[in-house]
């Protein structure tokens, strides 16, 4: 089964238009503190402008239920829930949900076993944000286990690493967001290549 991108952190039209057509399934946008964010309005003009069968991710940390759900008429189709909320927050939402926890070490990964969400997303637990910081963790560290839903691995993933961290990981989706940056901004060049890194195709 092909391992599903999602490209993270997306904050103009041409940089979501080329994640698509180099295959991209997801595309993600930052509502939280993040030299990331965007506001509902430019998400809006890019979420548009995408096919319907692109999955639209808001990202959020610790946001209330009401803001979630304001921001999300621009056109969301995933909560992407980043920070401490509950499974039964999750459920309580819209949307369907990737519930994102950071791994500092083997035993953070026990906790994915809380969350029967949609997806449930594994990042490193080192940097300064929620996500989005280009470090990894051993992957390791999740080889052998099973998960309540689809897994998403992230944190640190780059077209150089992307395909090592699939064979031992397995994972449903691969996320990045500085992995496809230069000096932080999304770069095409890296986003086609990191897309053909996984997919193996070339558009």
């Amino acid at each position: 089964m092909e391992t599903k991108v999602k490209i993270c952190g997306i904050r103009d039209l041409e940089s979501a238009q080329a994640a698509v057509q180099y295959g991209a399934d997801a595309i993600g946008f930052v509502f939280a503190a993040s030299k990331r964010r965007i506001s509902k309005e430019e998400a809006k003009h890019i979420i548009d402008q995408l096919p319907v069968d692109v999955e639209k991710v808001g990202v959020f940390v610790n946001e209330s239920r009401d803001v979630m759900e304001e921001i999300a008429e621009c056109g969301l189709t995933m909560f992407q829930c980043h920070g401490e909320e509950t499974y039964e927050f999750c459920q309580s939402l819209s949307l369907p949900v990737i519930k994102a926890l950071p791994l500092k070490s083997k035993q953070d990964a026990l906790k994915l076993d809380e969350y029967e969400t949609s997806y449930v997303l594994v990042d490193s637990g080192n940097g300064p944000y929620r996500g989005g910081n280009g470090t990894t963790f051993p992957w390791e560290w999740l080889q052998g286990m099973s998960f309540p839903a689809p897994l998403v691995l992230a944190g640190g993933l780059h077209s150089g690493n992307v395909q090592t961290a699939i064979e031992t990981v397995r994972p449903a989706m691969i996320d990045t967001s500085s992995g496809v940056e230069t000096d932080g901004v999304k770069d095409l060049e890296k986003i086609k290549a990191f897309l053909q890194a996984v997919k193996g195709r070339t558009k």
